[in-house]
């Protein structure tokens, strides 16, 4: 054999050594983040996040540079059903973290509401709220839909089953005295339901995400559509029940053709994990999102972004901190 020859393997068994010994001084760990259908809010936020906690082996440091995350950690972000599928994945162990809407969240932790007659989620634990979810009621600008009451008999899609907003549509709708039997009930995702009114096969649409949602902003600049109401005693009456709910409004010019301002209601979508989580991996990520790095990462990618602070990660909490997360807002006076 050649001395060239020799000389690369013993060149290429050097590297592998190197890179044996690399890994094991810093161990690689998969983190899964369960997100939401790809046309809505929680997918783009949920791979901000995966980019911000992770920090593969070899990275450079967050101070030269380099990755913020934590060491070692690899994060992706998971298209999923949302919020209820999320919950159930993180109890069964197939995803280490996911978004929930903050009524789901208690009511799967606490085995009320949507988990009444089902085993509480009693592991279920927080790591940070991240922003008001702004519930959308969208209609074909001809379908003569003006508020919440005029669904009856028309084509409603109430997003598919095991979303978070198909729960906070029927309890919308039962604010208005209506049920699933009033109307021609539909269970799609957004940009389903988007193109089924594209089509003329579908009057109106809910949908629960921070604003401006991608399938409604490109459904809007096509085509003629209202965003409606979800104001009025019915809701509240429906807030003094349900306390997680708060009022909200969309700017005028969040959508194409929206000229005014439009009241409705709002819930906090959280990133929510398991008790099992250890406290020092669950400490590295929080630590993670509210380092200033991450902070101008989350304002600068997207118009949500800005509202994943340190202040805002603390409020309307409703289930328990996970202990790593405790810690950290502690540490950083977010709590006592």
């Amino acid at each position: 054999m050649k001395i060239t020859a020799l000389k690369a393997i013993a060149g290429a068994a050097l590297a592998v050594g190197m890179l044996a010994n690399g890994a094991a001084a810093q161990e690689m760990q998969f983190f899964r983040i369960g997100t939401g259908g790809t046309a809505g809010t929680y997918y783009p936020i949920g791979g901000l996040i995966a980019n911000a906690i992770s920090s593969p082996p070899g990275s450079r440091a967050c101070e030269d540079g380099g990755s913020c995350g934590v060491p070692g950690l690899i994060a992706t972000a998971v298209a999923s059903n949302g919020s209820v599928g999320n919950v159930n994945s993180i109890n069964g162990g197939t995803l280490e973290a996911g978004f929930s809407q903050s009524d789901v969240a208690y009511w799967a932790q606490t085995g009320t509401g949507l988990w009444e007659g089902q085993p509480a989620v009693d592991k279920l634990r927080l790591i940070a709220n991240l922003y008001p979810e702004s519930i959308h009621l969208v209609a074909r600008a001809d379908a003569g839909i003006a508020s919440v009451a005029d669904l009856a008999g028309k084509r409603v899609s109430l997003d598919e089953p095991g979303s978070g907003t198909l729960v906070d549509a029927k309890i919308i709708l039962e604010a208005f005295g209506l049920t699933e039997a009033d109307i021609t009930p539909e269970y799609l995702k957004p940009d389903q339901a988007s193109d089924r009114m594209r089509d003329g096969a579908m009057d109106a649409f809910f949908f629960v995400g921070g604003y401006p949602a991608g399938a409604i902003a490109e459904l809007s600049s096509q085509h003629d559509v209202v965003i409606v109401p979800i104001t009025g005693p019915e809701i509240d009456a429906l807030r003094a029940e349900y306390t997680f709910f708060a009022t909200d409004t969309f700017p005028a010019g969040t959508y194409q053709g929206q000229d005014a301002e439009v009241p409705t209601i709002s819930v906090g979508a959280q990133m929510v994990t398991s008790a099992d989580l250890s406290e020092e991996l669950v400490y590295g990520i929080t630590q993670s999102l509210f380092n200033e790095t991450t902070q101008k990462l989350f304002a600068n990618g997207h118009a949500k972004g800005k509202f994943i602070t340190l202040e805002n990660a603390v409020q309307g909490a409703g289930i328990p901190f996970h202990p790593g997360a405790e810690k950290f807002y502690r540490e950083a006076g977010a709590i006592e």
